[in-house]
């Protein structure tokens, strides 16, 4: 009996911990549902180095500047808000939200593996938050302290600009993935809190209330929490929240509310703000399936990836402009910073390409991915990842990009707002904890499942453990050098007794792929930007072997794209390759290097440079550029061209040595 027992107690834990896997709420329009992020765990390879220098170095980075006021306070301004401590508010009005993000950024760390210590002092974080919070749930640091300190002036919502709800939507995303991967629910209360407050300040929007979405990450935290918990509320206020962005009067296109949503073609303005509005969209649609919603979606993503993207997934070409460009009516000219710019507008040197505009636009296509199953949203997220991502971060994990250049020279005819060289902390610190829970996350970014579907999106050696929506249960692993190497083997270590689907994603970058099952191969035809479906009730041990070619691809822009015209990029499977002026032989300037038609680029693995990338290297042309003596312009020399060997790097790389020139693009010979 007492073994009975002891085997229906270990079932039932068992049954438990597959319950509390799944989720309370289930998108009814999502085509393909995530995982949870303790279901999938890097075992080595690109992303498992990546996932580590996040641990060991980025958060805890982070934290040596974020509970101190070296810089400016982050955790100070809670405890001076909650009456630990006293001071006045020193920093931007969205730096509430960017301690969320790193608070966020440990919660996904600890999702594979916990760690005590940061257990405990997010305990004593979230407590402070939670004296800082009012009564009725407002948190919102600035005003908190100024109320405290006697300035009864400054009101809630009392600036548009203020980023009240950017905060709270942060503070929504971080107190879910802290439940879900502690199970505790000190943070959940408080963004539930703060949540209630905004649901009845909103109760019934009016057209100067539609002001308040700048950078809508409330959109997306509403919907998390709204999932976490069930509770309707916050998807009718969701609802009403973006509704009332078309009440507002005198819009404009920086913070994309000169039109109602649903007439809206083109990817404008602030690009972060417009990427976090796009992702809460389409969360929304998975939600509603309003059609309305998904229509200009759609065609905003067409504008962006056709006419707006940058070759390494970077977006937001400019640091200041005017929209519409160049218009008759200027009346109807808006100011735009950190924007879209027009149509082809790509400029190199001048690229602004902020982090978190990057990382908006993975959070926006995943969500289009969950919508509808195309790989080509999967396709632009791996391109992001890959380049213009990982190019915010040093190798090291402690300094950082704010902006993310194509081009950087020491001749640049402009003085540049950001610096061209990482740095530990700018001024606006948006970025460095955004990629700090991005890199914590991309396992969530792998995987995703529907009925009877595992979805394998990106390839990195790992390991999944996960159960379908019908309570299957599959466990595969991967082993792979990718992205350095397209050859992929899955193998499937635990599975039911039932037939079951097993979807790979074949890139779009792709032009040749082999698929085989246990050495067979299969009949299905590998189509980039697709995927394949394999059904069969799988064994244990069965074997997908997926080869990529990679060879090394001489990328051309759009001959509207003035700045890239009869230029070259160099692309490898996924990775995106640039030339730094610290592989070129002494004497020769970047400026100088040309790139011939027919060149023949080696790959080859260095395992001792740049934690181990793969380098392009090949024979270019150098053409001298001699003085220019104050002469705009001058009769063409073609003379004195002569060989010279180059190295190419991956982009995200680049800057990790020694100052240095860099170009993406190259003049073709």
């Amino acid at each position: 009996m007492r073994q009975f027992h002891h085997i229906l107690f270990i079932v039932l834990s068992l049954f438990a911990v597959q319950a509390a896997a799944q989720p309370i709420h289930v998108s009814p329009c999502r085509k393909v549902e995530p995982l949870r992020l303790a279901d999938v765990q890097w075992t080595d390879g690109f992303w498992k180095q990546h996932f580590d220098t996040c641990r060991d170095k980025t958060v805890p980075a982070l934290w040596d500047i974020m509970r101190g006021t070296k810089y400016k306070p982050y955790l100070e301004h809670f405890r001076i808000a909650a009456g630990l401590s006293e001071g006045g508010y020193h920093g931007a009005p969205f730096n509430d939200g960017d301690f969320y993000k790193w608070i966020e950024a440990v919660c996904a760390i600890q999702a594979t593996g916990p760690v005590p210590p940061w257990d405990s002092r997010l305990e004593e974080i979230i407590e402070i938050i939670g004296k800082a919070q009012r009564a009725d749930g407002y948190i919102h640091t600035p005003v908190l302290i100024a109320n405290l300190n006697g300035d009864e002036t400054v009101k809630p919502f009392g600036d548009r600009f203020n980023f009240e709800m950017y905060n709270m939507g942060h503070l929504m995303t971080a107190a879910c993935v802290h439940h879900d991967v502690t199970g505790k629910d000190s943070l959940m209360i408080i963004a539930r809190k703060a949540a209630d407050f905004l649901d009845e300040t909103y109760r019934n929007p009016t057209a100067e209330q539609a002001g308040h979405a700048i950078c809508p990450s409330h959109y997306m935290g509403l919907l998390d929490l709204y999932r976490a918990t069930g509770e309707p509320r916050y998807l009718n206020l969701a609802r009403r929240l973006i509704q009332m962005r078309d009440e507002i009067v005198s819009g404009g296109d920086d913070n994309q509310d000169r039109l109602p949503f649903a007439r809206q073609t083109e990817a404008v303005g602030h690009a972060v703000r417009a990427t976090y509005l796009y992702a809460g969209i389409a969360d929304m649609y998975c939600e509603t399936g309003d059609e309305k919603l998904w229509e200009p979606l759609t065609a905003i993503w067409n504008n962006l990836v056709e006419k707006k993207l940058y070759i390494t997934g970077g977006c937001g070409a400019l640091y200041d402009g005017a929209s519409p460009d160049g218009s008759k009516n200027q009346a109807a000219i808006t100011r735009v910073h950190q924007a879209f710019g027009r149509n082809y507008q790509l400029p190199n040197t001048t690229a602004h390409n902020e982090t978190c505009a990057n990382i908006g636009n993975a959070l926006w296509n995943w969500r289009m991915f969950l919508a509808s199953g195309e790989a080509k949203y999967i396709d632009v997220i791996e391109r992001a990842l890959y380049n213009s991502v990982l190019s915010g971060v040093s190798l090291d994990g402690t300094d950082f990009f704010y902006t993310n250049p194509l081009r950087v020279s020491e001749s640049a005819p402009v003085d540049l707002r950001w610096p061209p060289e990482r740095v530990p902390f700018v001024t606006s610190f948006c970025c460095p904890p955004n990629i700090a829970r991005t890199i914590a996350q991309v396992s969530g970014f792998a995987y995703g499942k529907s009925d009877d579907t595992i979805w394998v999106n990106l390839y990195g050696s790992n390991a999944l453990d996960t159960y379908l929506a019908d309570g299957r249960h599959i466990a595969i692993t991967q082993r792979t050098a990718y992205p350095f190497d397209g050859n992929v083997q899955i193998t499937v270590t635990e599975c039911d007794r039932q037939p079951m689907k097993i979807k790979l994603r074949i890139p779009g970058w792709a032009t040749s792929a082999t698929l085989s099952v246990d050495g067979e191969p299969t009949a299905q035809e590998l189509i980039p930007g697709t995927y394949v479906s394999l059904e069969r009730v799988w064994q244990r041990g069965t074997e997908i072997a997926l080869c990529l070619a990679m060879p090394p691809r001489l990328i051309e822009s759009h001959p509207l794209v003035e700045e890239t015209r009869n230029h070259l990029a160099v692309q490898r499977g996924p990775i995106v390759y640039c030339l730094e002026s610290i592989d070129l032989p002494t004497g020769t300037s970047l400026e100088e290097v040309r790139i011939p038609s027919d060149i023949t680029l080696r790959s080859r693995h260095d395992t001792s440079l740049l934690g181990g990338v793969s380098v392009l290297e090949g024979t270019a042309i150098s053409k001298p550029t001699g003085a220019w003596q104050n002469q705009l312009y001058r009769e063409f020399d073609a003379s004195n061209a002569t060989p010279v060997p180059i190295r190419l790097i991956p982009y995200y790389a680049w800057s990790n040595r020694a100052k240095s020139e860099m170009s993406v693009w190259l003049p073709q010979e």
